[in-house]
């Protein structure tokens, strides 16, 4: 039986790759990967490695979480070195620590290597610190896109009165009910808003705006997923800040 290293690739430019995650995956047998991990990442594999893809795109899944988690587990008893890839971190919404849980009751090894997260780099490769002196001393990460099958919503709007940073993630099909409901408990409609799509990639477009009219501006550019969303006046230093886009 072998181990497996439950593997953030980072948020999408393969530059943010860890030193460690490339080691791990330069050693595997098999990589279980998914859709948003960069995938010249696999370039790195030696030669005569597998690669299993268990991706996830908008409600489409090649495999259901249950069923990714067994092969995982069957992986691991026919190889050494098993590497699950999963896009920027496997513990921020990534659902690393269930797969973690369904090996350790298996009897199968596994460590965490954690990934940069794309809740940090993405905005910072927009130009918006998620904090910053004078205007935000703390940020919130927030799912964007809860379970469907779930009796009732287990974010809590009103824990989001304060005037601190929010970046919601895989949220851009629920724009509108992300801005609507932080009208509804008090953020006024004027607050700055981004969304950021493919974020630290050579595709990255970002559109901003407030929570009034940021889902109205989101639809004119056409912006894709992966996105996310950030709110709060950190928005504000993109004029100022922004290096990636600006340079194109």
């Amino acid at each position: 039986m072998g181990k497996v290293y439950l593997t953030g690739a980072g948020p999408g430019d393969i530059d943010l790759l860890t030193v460690k995650a490339l080691r791990v995956v330069r050693e595997a047998d098999v990589i279980i990967y998914d859709r948003l991990a960069n995938p010249d990442i696999l370039k790195e594999a030696k030669p005569g490695c597998e690669f299993v893809y268990v991706g996830k795109q908008d409600g489409r899944h090649t495999l259901p979480q249950d069923q990714i988690n067994e092969v995982i587990y069957q992986n691991a008893l026919k190889h050494e070195n098993v590497v699950r890839l999963k896009g920027g971190d496997p513990l921020v919404f990534g659902r690393g620590g269930e797969e973690a849980k369904y090996l350790r009751e298996r009897g199968v090894k596994f460590e965490f290597i954690p990934g940069v997260t794309s809740a940090i780099s993405v905005p910072a490769y927009a130009g918006i610190p998620v904090t910053h002196r004078g205007v935000a001393v703390s940020f919130k990460v927030v799912t964007g896109h809860e379970t469907p099958n779930k009796k009732e919503s287990q974010v809590d709007w009103e824990a989001m009165k304060a005037d601190e940073t929010i970046v919601f993630l895989m949220g851009l099909h629920n724009l509108r009910t992300i801005a609507e409901n932080l009208i509804r408990i008090g953020r006024p409609e004027e607050t700055p808003c981004a969304v950021i799509s493919k974020g630290t990639t050579p595709e990255q477009k970002s559109v901003t705006g407030t929570l009034a009219d940021i889902h109205r501006r989101v639809a004119e550019a056409d912006i894709q997923t992966p996105a996310l969303i950030v709110v709060g006046k950190v928005v504000e230093l993109k004029r100022d800040l922004e290096w990636i886009e600006e340079a194109e």
